[in-house]
């Protein structure tokens, strides 16, 4: 058996009591800064609230800017918690409106759908939330001011307020948590009523008839199963030949298409959308295939709501960059060095506005990580080991290497598979659609990525995540003991065909 996770463990424990003894005399030493400000953080999204109040925690007299009236940035307020209040939701309305309930004895009559009380559920969720970062700023003693943060030198930070005044702030650092914006569509302008970015689509007043997606990555398809388990016809055109976006694995990719396209979505592949018009109550889309430029096909879909979810851009609108000399890259990022640290070394940056993947929790990691550096502590994080979730049913989660990416880097691997439809309590459930896949070092059997379609998959990701951060080997995962019966006894089985060559229950 392998033993990398248990040498990694021992030398992380050892570092781990050497942090805590130098982090104790920071707290100290920071607690005794006087009246001195130590951090403003730009924005309170995942990553700056997190990071504002890790920062706090270390005795950092910390402030926290948002340019909106409410906390939490997109992830909270248009974001990663609405859209998740209306998959589970709907996916209870879509399970009490077909035939799954009646297959399950359950039988249910008069049956309606109240969207505005839905609609209220996912505001209250938000709202409990987003007021909870409140109070753990008061509990943590983090000064949050509101308004539009500039940064007007390096060492100043001047928050100009819905009133018209201005407040300038004098600190030691400063953390640009900033986030993300809708990526805008050439030619077509959203009215967020019936032409919607993500933020329109959480707010919609009434269930489509038709709903045109352009794009079938994870905003596209969440959002878009959303509408069509409530009773939406909807297509999603996608310019590239999978569904899933970037990252995915091929053969996840695939099945998950089949899957959705089994709960009733259509999907337009290698098709890129040229222009939109809206004529009365009906938009008229039009598209062209991408795959032959010398024959290409062009046709025109009809709807009456049109979601454009062609990603996200960095938001560095009016924050100073220019003025201070920090140029951003092609991509509209912010360069930071392994650090999180601008050229200016008093300046720092995480989460949307710098490269890698658009995260809520990979933000959130980075805050913390950054906030210790400026402790003193070691900063490091592997985005190899950052998980990636698509909350559709079933969910979709991956972390790690896919199969496409090991043969371009020539590393040679083994997989080892396990369809849910032979696990006991997906069976059990009547939820048994979807894959687990692992992928192993064909010579150490190091685990070197993870891949799943299944129910939980979000929740299960966060095990094969741990076990990469560690280092572990399939054969390790396999002969930990998994309580029966659990879905993830599948993640276990595929550990074990990866190693062993064959699983116990297939």
């Amino acid at each position: 058996m392998l033993k990398f996770g248990r040498k990694i463990t021992g030398a992380f424990y050892q570092r781990l009591r050497t942090e805590i003894r130098v982090r104790s005399s920071l707290i100290k030493a920071f607690s005794n800064s006087g009246d001195n400000v130590d951090l403003v953080v730009i924005g309170s999204g995942p990553g700056g609230y997190v990071a504002a109040i890790k920062a706090a925690q270390l005795g950092m007299k910390t402030i926290c800017v948002e340019k909106d009236n409410s906390l939490g940035g997109t992830c909270l307020n248009v974001g990663c918690i609405p859209s998740k209040a209306l998959l589970n939701n709907s996916h209870l309305y879509h399970q009490a409106s077909s035939n799954d309930f009646k297959n399950r004895g359950i039988e249910v009559s008069g049956l309606t759908l109240n969207l505005d009380q839905m609609m209220n559920q996912k505001e209250t969720a938000v709202k409990s939330l987003t007021g909870g970062i409140k109070q753990l700023f008061k509990q943590n003693k983090v000064t949050e001011l509101h308004g539009h943060g500039k940064i007007t030198s390096p060492n100043e930070v001047t928050v100009f307020k819905d009133d018209g005044s201005q407040e300038v702030v004098t600190t030691k650092n400063i953390l640009i948590a900033t986030g993300s914006v809708v990526t805008p569509f050439p030619g077509i302008e959203v009215d967020e009523k019936t032409i919607v970015s993500s933020t329109g689509a959480l707010s919609l007043k009434k269930v489509p008839k038709n709903m045109v997606l352009i794009g079938a990555g994870v905003i596209g398809l969440e959002l878009g199963s959303v509408w069509g388990r409530l009773g939406s016809n909807v297509t999603a055109v996608e310019f590239l030949g999978h569904v899933g976006g970037m990252g995915i694995d091929m053969e996840i990719s695939k099945n998950f298409q089949r899957i959705l396209k089994k709960q009733g979505m259509n999907f337009k592949l290698n098709t890129k959308v040229t222009g939109a018009t809206k004529n009365g109550e009906i938009i008229k889309v039009d598209v062209e295939s991408v795959k032959d430029s010398s024959k290409k096909k062009r046709y025109r879909l009809e709807c009456d709501t049109l979601l454009v979810c062609i990603g996200r851009r960095p938001y560095t609108n009016n924050l100073g960059l220019e003025e201070l000399g920090i140029q951003l890259d092609k991509a509209g990022r912010i360069p930071v060095d392994s650090r999180f640290s601008t050229k200016i070394p008093s300046i720092y940056a995480i989460g949307d506005v710098i490269d890698g993947p658009m995260l809520a929790h990979k933000a959130e990691d980075e805050g913390i990580i950054c906030v210790e550096g400026l402790a003193g502590g070691p900063v490091h994080i592997d985005y190899n080991c950052v998980p990636s979730v698509i909350y559709t049913h079933p969910e979709v989660a991956w972390v790690g290497k896919t199969e496409e990416m090991l043969k371009e880097e020539g590393v040679e691997f083994k997989v080892g598979k396990f369809p849910i439809a032979a696990n006991s309590r997906a069976r059990t459930n009547a939820d048994s659609d979807g894959l687990m896949k692992v992928i192993g070092d064909k010579e150490t059997d190091r685990l070197l990525g993870v891949h799943m379609i299944s129910p939980a998959a979000g929740e299960i990701i966060n095990e094969a995540a741990l076990a990469m951060e560690y280092g572990a080997s399939c054969e390790d995962i396999a002969r930990v003991c998994h309580a029966h019966p659990t879905v993830s006894e599948a993640f276990r089985e595929a550990n074990t065909a990866a190693y062993a060559g064959k699983a116990i229950n297939i």
